[in-house]
């Protein structure tokens, strides 16, 4: 693909510019990489300025320029609402949107659903590891996350729509086993974000809750010609700064912008600043408030019955979060270690617009570099999320209901971990429950079915993960599956809960029924602590997981 921006190189005194400037150097058809995670590292104030160019706010530009721009992002990167991506989401302002997680991007959402522009969902780590193959002109990254789900060019190649027309994957047998290709291209310029510059762009990210992959998209759209362009709260003298602190080297970095607003450059969109979540200082230990008792939290706390001393923890979005609330409450934060997929470990995950962050994490990794731990297998256990789940033990969390979320690091962390907790609700809408004396009763049943026929996107394999020898188990608010190679198998059922009318008459099809189906434990469903951290300790590493093992 042509640059079509014509490059100058800035000379190094030359290189601090209003967001307004920076953003008249992106040239129309040319793409554009963005960094960030939830509100984490992204440059909000240069992604409004871009877009106050493309609807004529600046006087000094043409309406509707530039025009269409390839986006291309890992993690995602929005509040549910009008922050993040979601100021680029215009009719002709993109053409294409290739992201790792669409959930958090409702105007680019709606872009994808109604085919105003090409739209593919590519792995979050597969995105992130990428930049790195873009930065060393390797024709692609080749790798076995995505095969035999939607990513896998058998299927749908990662698109999301029907104008989507490009190949970005190709898949590849090496010495007979099955790998894909997913294919680099170059990047044409950049929105980054870092705390502090000097005056030649040497950029460290002291304030910063994470550092992403913020060093891989500098060197991939500089060795592509492009433009790299960083928001900055603050420029210091040049040589002033540690080396050792330099996360992006100024010949890297083309246009610094000083941030005007405090709201454009928050730690994340719900924290201006912690000095905890930056590594300034620690927090003391606090007093834990329990949460309520519902729904979520039963199957968070039935999610913790499958932790081990010393595993090494994935936490997915959403209502695995909530593993992080019950690791508090049951004192267990130091007998384990918790990560989270933008380069998290150790420590305490926050959650909400916060997640990705951690109170006292042990260390932050650039997030290519999580990716790569996690695809090698470094996990012992995930907590993941489920939306459907099929008689096979297909899950789809990706596009399903009309609702497209996107994949995020779900694929990668989900092909390449030991034990694998899916956790979700039974059904979704309205659910209604009464929680009283260890039993569990469903007031009001909700109104769309979860476990279905056949899912509408293959976000993870049942048959393949059968083939690896996963342990999987699915756990909601009343039952607990197991996956086996006869597909989903049901091993629990909580204490109140009628096998036929709450469980199978709900399903689309029958699963396999254990010999011996057990009672969810009676302590989940009530509202003192479980006393888990005793129990870890004793049993440590032989402790028998409540898994069935396959």
């Amino acid at each position: 693909m042509r640059n079509p921006n014509t490059k100058t190189r800035t000379s190094p005194g030359n290189k601090v510019v209003t967001a307004a400037e920076a953003v008249t150097h992106i040239q129309s058809n040319s793409t554009l990489a963005t960094g960030g995670f939830i509100g984490s590292g992204f440059a909000e104030g240069l992604a409004i300025a871009l877009e106050d160019r493309f609807l004529g706010k600046d006087s000094t530009t043409t309406k509707g320029d530039p025009s269409g721009l390839t986006l291309i992002y890992a993690g995602g990167q929005g509040d549910g609402a009008n922050r993040g991506l979601n100021h680029l989401a215009h009719p002709g302002l993109l053409s294409c949107a290739i992201g790792g997680h669409w959930g958090l991007v409702p105007k680019l959402q709606k872009l994808a659903l109604s085919n105003q522009i090409e739209a593919y969902n590519l792995p979050q780590g597969v995105i992130s590891q990428l930049y790195r193959d873009i930065a060393a002109h390797r024709p692609g990254l080749i790798t076995k996350v995505g095969v035999g789900t939607f990513v896998d060019p058998r299927h749908a190649g990662g698109r999301l729509n029907n104008c989507s027309k490009r190949d970005l994957v190709e898949l590849l047998k090496i010495d007979g086993k099955e790998y894909l290709l997913y294919k680099t291209f170059p990047i044409h310029a950049c929105l980054l974000r870092a705390t502090t510059s000097d005056e030649h762009g040497n950029m460290t990210m002291e304030k910063e809750a994470l550092t992403l992959d913020t060093l891989a998209i500098a060197m991939a759209t500089h060795n592509s010609g492009g433009i790299v362009i960083v928001q900055v709260e603050r420029i210091a003298k040049s040589g002033s700064l540690q080396s050792r602190q330099v996360k992006i080297p100024g010949i890297l970095v083309d246009f610094i912008v000083v941030s005007e607003k405090i709201t454009d450059h928050l730690q994340t969109y719900s924290e201006p600043y912690s000095a905890v979540y930056s590594g300034e200082i620690l927090a003391p230990n606090k007093v834990v408030v329990p949460s309520k008792l519902d729904a979520r939290k039963i199957i968070a706390r039935r999610a913790a019955l499958e932790l081990r001393a010393h595993d090494i923890v994935n936490l997915g979005v959403g209502i695995p979060e909530g593993i992080a609330s019950i690791a508090a409450e049951e004192d267990l934060v130091d007998l384990m270690t918790l990560t989270a997929e933008p380069g998290v470990v150790g420590g305490l995950p926050a959650s909400g617009l916060d997640f990705g962050a951690a109170t006292n994490a042990e260390a932050i990794l650039d997030q290519p570099y999580q990716f790569d731990f996690y695809d090698g297998g470094g996990l012992d256990i995930a907590f993941l999320g489920m939306a459907q789940v099929d008689s096979k033990g297909n899950l789809d969390v990706s596009l399903f209901n009309g609702h497209l979320a996107g994949a995020g690091g779900f694929i990668n962390i989900s092909q390449n971990t030991k034990r694998l907790v899916f956790m979700g609700t039974f059904s979704a809408g309205n659910l209604e429950l009464e929680i009283m004396d260890g039993t569990l009763t469903i007031r009001r049943e909700a109104t769309v079915r979860k476990f279905i026929n056949q899912v509408e996107q293959i976000t993870f394999n049942g048959e393949d993960s059968v083939a690896r020898n996963q342990t999987v188990i699915y756990i909601t608010e009343r039952c607990v599956f197991s996956l086996t190679k006869f597909g989903l198998e049901l091993v629990e059922i909580a204490p109140g809960i009628d096998l036929d009318r709450d469980i199978l008459k709900l399903m689309d099809f029958r699963p396999k029924l254990a010999k011996q189906i057990i009672k969810m434990d009676k302590r989940i469903f009530r509202e003192y602590p479980m006393g888990l951290r005793s129990e870890i300790i004793s049993d440590h590493d032989e402790r028998k997981p409540h898994t069935t093992e396959k």
